[in-house]
Formats: C-alpha cells, sequence, structure tokens
C-alpha cells in the first residue's frame, strides 16, 4: 500500500503549497440545507416556491413575498430529537453503536411590510421581509467500534499506514522530531504525530532517495471512534418584492451567513499492550452572503394555476479553521513500554488557516394550484451541481488541490411535494414530503494531502435524504399559530480513516422536529 502510492504523493508534493487544513466533506456541509422555517412551511414539505404567502419562502422563492397583501410577523421555536444508529463488520464479529439526543431550538423570526400601490395601476404591491432561521443544524454525534478486519493476504488495517503514507518521501527522519516539525508547512501532522508517538518506522527508500515508513505494529487492531459535530449557519435574508396585475410576482432576496461549526473527534487503536490514542479539535467559523432572484407567473387569468422560477448564487464565505490535536501512544521501546503524549496545543497553539468558499449556484423550479380557498398543492425541483463549489486562498489565488477534489462530488437535485386543506377556514391540514439526492460519488474520500494539519481522519459518504412532515394551523382574524412535525432520515457510509481495505460502517441518521410558529397579520 505504501509503494502504491509514491506517484500520488509525489504529485500532491507538487501541488502543495501552504499547510492545508479544508476538504469537501467540510464544504458539503456548508451547502447543504435544512428543511427549516415557519411550521406552516414545514408542514407542507417546504413546497411552496410557487404559492408563496409565506415568510419562508423568503429563502426559496423571494418572489412568494410578493404574494402578500397585509403585514405579518412571526416567530417559530422547536423541539428535536437526534438519533444515530451504526453496524460495523468487524473481523469476528458485527459491532453495534447508538445514540440519542434531545435539544430544543429558536428557529425562526420574521416580519413582512406590505404597501399597496392601487387597485388600478399596473403595480400593486410592494412589500419588504426580513426573516431570521437556522438554515443548517450540525447538531450530531458519531460512534463505531470493532476489531478491525484485515487486508487481502491477512495484512493489517490500520489508520497508522495513512500516517506512513503522509511520512512518505521525507528526507530525513529528524524533520518530523520536535515542536518545529508542527509549523514547517511541508510536513502533515499526521505524519509528525505518527512519527513522534513511535506508531511508524522506516522501511527503505523511494527512487527520489527519500524515506519511506511503515506501520510499527504488525498485530490487528481493535479500533473505536467517536466524534461531536456542533454548532450551525444563521441565515439571515432581507426582501423586496411587485405584485404586477395580481399575476406577475417578482422578488430579490439578500442573504448574510454567520458560520459556527465544532468537532472534537477521538480514534483508538489497540493492539493488547501497546495502542494509542487521537484526539482533534476542529473549528470552523466565518460568515458569506449570497442573493436570490425570483419570479412566479399566473399564466392564465382564470385559473390559479401559478409557475414559479428562481436563481439563487453561491455562497461567497470567508472562514477560519482553527485546529488542534493531542495523540498518547503506549509502545514497546527495546523492552520497556513507553508512553508517549504529544499535544499540538502545547507546541504550537491553536493553528488557524483563513480561506474563502464559494457554494454552487442553485436552481428552482415549481408549480402551485389552489382549489377555491380550500385546498393547496405544491410541487417544485431544485438542482445544485456541488462538484462546481470552489476554495480559495485569501489573497485570491486558487486553492488547486482542494478544488480538484470536488470531482468526487456531483449534483444534487431536490424534490418537494406538499398540500394544504382547509376543514373551515380557520383550520387546516397539511403534510409534505422531500427527497435529496446524494452530493458524493461512490468512489468518494477523504484525500488529505501530504502536508495537511487535518488529523480528523474520517468521513462518511451521505446518502439521499427524505423528510416527512405533518402539520395543522389555525387563523383568527389577526392571530395565527402552526404547529408541525418533520421526521428526517438518510443513510451515510462511514470510515474512519482511509484505507481501501477498511470495511464501510453502515450508518442511519433521523432528527424528529416539532415546529411550533405563532404570529400576527394584520
Amino acid at each position: 500500500r505504501i509503494m502504491k502510492k509514491i506517484m500520488i504523493i509525489a504529485a500532491a508534493a507538487l501541488l502543495a503549497g501552504s499547510a492545508k487544513a479544508q476538504t469537501i466533506y467540510d464544504a458539503a456541509k456548508f451547502t447543504g440545507k435544512d428543511l427549516n422555517g415557519t411550521a406552516r412551511f414545514v408542514g407542507m414539505g417546504g413546497a411552496m416556491s410557487a404559492l408563496g404567502g409565506d415568510i419562508s419562502t423568503i429563502g426559496t422563492n423571494p418572489a412568494g413575498i410578493g404574494i402578500y397583501r397585509s403585514n405579518d410577523v412571526m416567530t417559530t421555536f422547536s423541539f428535536s430529537a437526534y438519533g444515530m444508529e451504526s453496524t460495523y463488520k468487524g473481523l469476528d464479529n458485527v459491532y453495534n453503536s447508538k445514540w440519542d439526543k434531545n435539544r430544543g431550538g429558536f428557529d425562526n423570526i420574521g416580519f413582512v411590510f406590505s404597501s399597496k400601490i392601487g387597485n388600478q395601476t399596473p403595480l400593486r404591491y410592494v412589500n419588504f421581509g426580513f426573516n431570521y432561521h437556522k438554515s443548517k443544524s450540525f447538531y450530531k454525534n458519531m460512534g463505531m467500534e470493532g476489531l478491525l478486519n484485515t487486508a487481502p493476504g491477512d495484512g493489517i488495517v490500520t489508520q497508522t499506514y495513512q500516517m506512513a503514507n503522509q511520512a512518505n518521501g521525507v528526507k530525513d527522519s529528524k524533520y518530523l522530531e520536535g515542536r518545529e516539525a508542527f509549523r514547517d508547512k511541508d510536513l502533515g501532522w499526521l505524519s509528525v504525530l505518527g512519527s513522534q508517538g513511535h506508531l511508524i518506522i522506516e522501511d527503505g527508500k523511494d527512487q527520489w532517495g527519500g524515506n519511506l515508513y511503515r506501520p510499527m505494529t504488525t498485530d490487528i487492531p481493535y479500533a473505536k471512534f467517536h466524534s461531536e459535530e456542533r454548532g450551525g449557519i444563521d441565515q439571515y435574508d432581507f426582501n423586496v418584492s411587485f405584485n404586477v396585475n395580481d399575476r406577475f410576482y417578482f422578488g430579490m432576496t439578500i442573504g448574510a451567513y454567520d458560520v459556527d461549526y465544532k468537532k472534537y473527534s477521538s480514534y483508538d487503536e489497540n493492539y493488547g499492550e501497546t495502542g494509542y490514542l487521537l484526539e482533534s479539535w476542529n473549528k470552523i467559523g466565518g460568515s458569506g452572503f449570497d442573493f436570490k432572484l425570483g419570479a412566479i407567473v399566473r399564466p392564465i387569468e382564470s385559473s390559479p394555476l401559478r409557475f414559479g422560477v428562481s436563481v439563487h448564487s453561491p455562497t461567497f464565505y470567508k472562514l477560519t479553521l482553527t485546529t488542534s490535536s493531542r495523540m498518547v501512544s503506549d509502545v514497546f521501546l527495546g523492552d520497556k513500554l513507553t508512553r508517549t503524549t504529544i499535544d499540538t496545543y502545547d507546541m504550537v497553539g491553536d493553528m488557524n488557516r483563513e480561506y474563502s468558499f464559494r457554494t454552487p449556484w442553485t436552481y428552482n423550479f415549481s408549480l402551485g394550484y389552489t382549489v377555491g380557498s380550500s385546498l393547496a398543492i405544491g410541487a417544485e425541483y431544485e438542482y445544485e451541481n456541488y462538484s462546481t463549489m470552489r476554495f480559495n486562498y485569501p489573497e485570491g489565488d486558487a486553492m488547486t488541490w482542494e478544488n480538484d477534489q470536488t470531482s468526487m462530488l456531483k449534483g444534487v437535485s431536490t424534490v418537494r411535494v406538499g398540500a394544504e386543506y382547509k376543514v373551515i377556514p380557520q383550520f387546516a391540514f397539511r403534510l409534505g414530503y422531500n427527497y435529496s439526492t446524494s452530493a458524493f460519488k461512490e468512489d468518494a474520500f477523504k484525500n488529505l494531502p501530504i502536508n495537511s494539519i487535518s488529523t480528523d481522519t474520517d468521513f462518511a459518504n451521505a446518502q439521499a435524504l427524505s423528510n416527512y412532515t405533518i402539520g395543522i394551523g389555525y387563523r383568527g382574524s389577526l392571530l395565527y399559530a402552526d404547529l408541525a412535525y418533520k421526521y428526517s432520515t438518510y443513510k451515510e457510509k462511514f470510515y474512519a480513516f482511509e484505507d481501501i481495505y477498511l470495511n464501510k460502517t453502515d450508518v442511519t441518521n433521523t432528527r424528529s422536529q416539532v415546529l411550533f410558529t405563532i404570529g400576527m397579520r394584520f
């Protein structure tokens, strides 16, 4: 496995600039958005881009605010139950892990100010809106454990191969020693930790005179992995929209985003008397902006059928990653079992890396139809090509390595459908469903360059996401209240580290969310 990667590593060395830390897996997290907003919007599965008249459409089709003919002020609270179940088929057994957690949240608040221009003029209304909502929750725990499977020919499968591969090509092992090794922009932290923790050893020379490395251990490891992800993305939307002849609606939304992402992970390999524990702390913070344009058209004056279309620009982020790691290893040095502790924070403090990130363009097409004042039906299709996301250094130069990795991503299609039925004018039932395809190709993996300061080697290829929703609502002459329930589920193929022989861990993630919206229209 070491020799197979010599040419890849040599090519990586040519592309390497400053020390790397960003991956497509973080980028995919920041690109995707949750189904969240008002309880009415969620109860209908988010399929309201052509129907409009709900403040959450400010972020899907800005023209939806143009449907308003009165002012609106509202806020939404929620309660979520998160769940995770994982199954790993190890060498001797099938290992299962489970995690559940509940938490409350404040999901959105906003208002619409509707200004009537006239009944006879083509321009009937000019509306202004503002909405804050939590567009993404990163709240997630992950766990797996088991005796790792072996490679063909009974070779061992271990994270220390990744440490050895990252160290390959180093001319002299002394470069991997001491605290300055963590400041060397040409060295990856996994290789430094593996060397200083006595987990990898020299094993010959490559054709350029650099060292080759291999794992110290020849034993099959029992592995344990645990991670905790927290934080989210707050979205602030500012909108202006227009109603022309009660048949054409146009709108524009400018969005501002605040990112707060934290991740802690621990990975443990045990070989009996020997082994190691690697802990990683990552934080990504920053801000971004985008703009959205949308239109809704009712082509036949006598028909309630509406067509909607909207285009969302990329979100332009400026982000800072802060990282540190700690390793504790127990290995035999000679005949003595020796414990070595390496804490990068004690060595060099938190390492910060600033970069810019651009999400894909988003295209949305929608239909809406109403039957009298009792039934409303919505459907829409949305597309984002994740492979077009791009990374840049703060100075504006392209991050070539990271941008090349986006070829492991693909276009994501989202379909939303929903309906609302009013039993009486004041009381409504709602149903909804939406489905999003996976952003990852089958062979996607976390490809850390040789000079990466990241030590969290885990990655998960998320598969299709389904959201099932139901809701009820009450409308009075002034006040209104809505309640919705959402069940989200998706599967993942999880790997604690990159090794072509490592069995995947099958993961099922779920989230049950109850949302309550209260508002006033006047």
